[in-house]
């Protein structure tokens, strides 16, 4: 990495510990920070835990008098609070703008400690960064006089989306549509509608497979439609073509639709973003071709994070979009992260850390009472690169397991009262779903554990939904693709016209 080379200073005499971070750091190797900072961290609450001095190397001297950081008397037991307050001692506030009325920074003179950041400013700084396509960069203007739906702008991909498709396709079309947000503001979203080369001759319109496929990631380059207009990268998760449910539904003759259903703030695990923009791809694509499909049925779909967008446009159809209701014949859910309390405990401080930490991130971003939570150094990395990362680099931190305490200013961050509010902000467990239901979830899997999904299918049944459950063999990623075989043939009856079984 040479001179992009990160690493971290821990000096000490007497009853104190110094952690200081090298006068030259910065993020031009922004995934070796992330490691290096965290390493920095377990390598100081080792040191203090021991009762020892150590320190680590540099490769080059620290600049001539560096500001003292504040010394901090090493505990007789490491705590979580503990290591909370050392690494907003030691780890400095990223420089974020800040409004004309904020308190200037206390002189380094007096040691005072830095006024909070300001929420607005720093959910400014923590946004997605552009990415230099403006159908996904550009914000509509008066999207406030639009209907949710309306669609803005399109373009043809198909020349770069065929080849990856891989599956005979007439075109392949970009829309860009307004929105909701969670709270109710206008907004924008994108989504791909594929059409195949084969015409439809079954009953009524061509059918619609919409398709939300598990995007879990920070930066707006994760999104399938981005692969779909500027081919296969770093950045694809490959699970947006293994299993192939987007090619074999177009052999079939539907349609597919595939919602970026993050939004344009990768809104991670925000359930309203989510259904919302998947419930708007749908008016879009109707409104953009209303002979092929203005009344054609539609059964939607998504694993993982694509479950979550999935339940959620099942549970909001009926207030937010009731128009589609009579068109609406299934949806099917697996590996549902239906209960974010429960993945509090499932998913922190093992393998699976890294991608919960990028979903409380993702939700922070419409829900910015979470990050005037955040330490310093959570700050950060959700100001760096970090902020912009796919599915390829969010798990990389569950390597070394660290809780998500270590990114909190507060003790007991899950059980905190922002951590309950947003719990209660992001619960639909209560709506009821518009349209029948397949729930299937993998009976091994220990991080969105079946108790989850089968939870959710009890309660769908008492509120009267249409439904069936099925435990499927295998972990998260096992159960995807086992999983797979009885996904297809629900949603190919659904789409052919066939009454939904009910096991309620």
């Amino acid at each position: 990495m040479g001179s992009d080379t990160i690493n971290c200073i821990i000096r000490g005499g007497g009853t104190g510990l110094e952690l200081v971070p090298p006068p030259s750091f910065r993020y031009a190797s922004w995934i070796a920070g992330w490691l290096v900072w965290a390493r920095c961290v377990v390598v100081l609450a080792v040191v203090v835990s021991c009762g020892g001095i150590a320190a680590v190397a540099r490769a080059q001297p620290p600049a001539p008098n560096p500001p003292a950081l504040p010394s901090i008397p090493v505990p007789h037991g490491l705590s979580i609070p503990d290591l909370q307050q050392w690494i907003d001692a030691v780890v400095p506030r990223p420089d974020i703008a800040q409004p004309a009325t904020t308190v200037p920074k206390a002189s380094a003179q007096t040691r005072s400690p830095a006024p909070a950041t300001d929420p607005a400013s720093l959910r400014a700084a923590v946004l997605p960064s552009d990415i230099g396509d403006p159908m996904f960069d550009a914000r509509p203007a008066g999207l406030a006089s639009l209907a949710p739906g309306d669609v803005v702008e399109t373009r043809d991909v198909t020349a770069t989306a065929a080849p990856l498709l891989t599956a005979p396709v007439r075109q392949v079309l970009q829309l860009k549509f307004r929105t909701t947000g969670a709270h109710g503001e206008p907004s924008f979203a994108t989504a791909s509608l594929v059409l195949p080369a084969r015409a439809w001759t079954g009953p009524g319109d061509r059918p619609m497979l919409v398709n939300n496929l598990a995007i879990d990631g920070l930066g707006r380059q994760c999104t399938p439609s981005y692969t779909l207009a500027h081919g296969y990268s770093a950045n694809t998760n490959s699970a947006d073509f293994f299993p192939p449910l987007t090619q074999l539904a177009v052999l079939r003759g539907y349609a597919v639709l595939i919602p970026d259903h993050e939004g344009p703030d990768m809104a991670y695990a925000e359930p309203y973003v989510a259904g919302h923009a998947v419930l708007d791809a749908i008016r879009g694509a109707r409104k953009l071709l209303p002979a092929e499909f203005g009344s054609s049925r539609f059964a939607m779909t998504g694993y993982s994070g694509g479950a979550i967008a999935t339940r959620a446009a099942a549970v909001l159809l009926s207030e937010y979009a009731p128009e589609l209701a009579s068109s609406a014949v299934g949806a099917a859910v697996g590996g549902v992260p239906a209960d974010y309390r429960m993945l509090s405990t499932t998913m922190n401080a093992n393998l699976a850390t890294g991608v919960f930490m990028a979903a409380v991130f993702g939700i922070g971003r419409e829900h910015p009472e979470v990050l005037t939570s955040m330490n310093n150094l959570a700050q950060q990395v959700t100001t760096s690169p970090l902020k912009n990362v796919c599915m390829n680099l969010i798990e990389v931190p569950g390597v070394i397991t660290p809780p998500i305490d270590i990114a909190a200013n507060i003790a007991d961050p899950l059980h905190s009262a922002v951590a309950q509010k947003v719990f209660e902000a992001t619960d639909i467990s209560a709506r009821r779903s518009t349209m029948p239901l397949l729930v299937y979830n993998g009976a091994q899997d220990f991080w969105i554990p079946a108790a989850g999904a089968r939870e959710l299918y009890r309660q769908q049944c008492a509120l009267g939904v249409t439904a069936i459950y099925r435990d499927v063999p295998g972990e998260h990623f096992l159960a995807g693709d086992t999983g797979w075989p009885g996904l297809i043939t629900w949603l190919d009856q659904r789409l052919q016209g066939v009454p939904a079984p009910d096991e309620c």
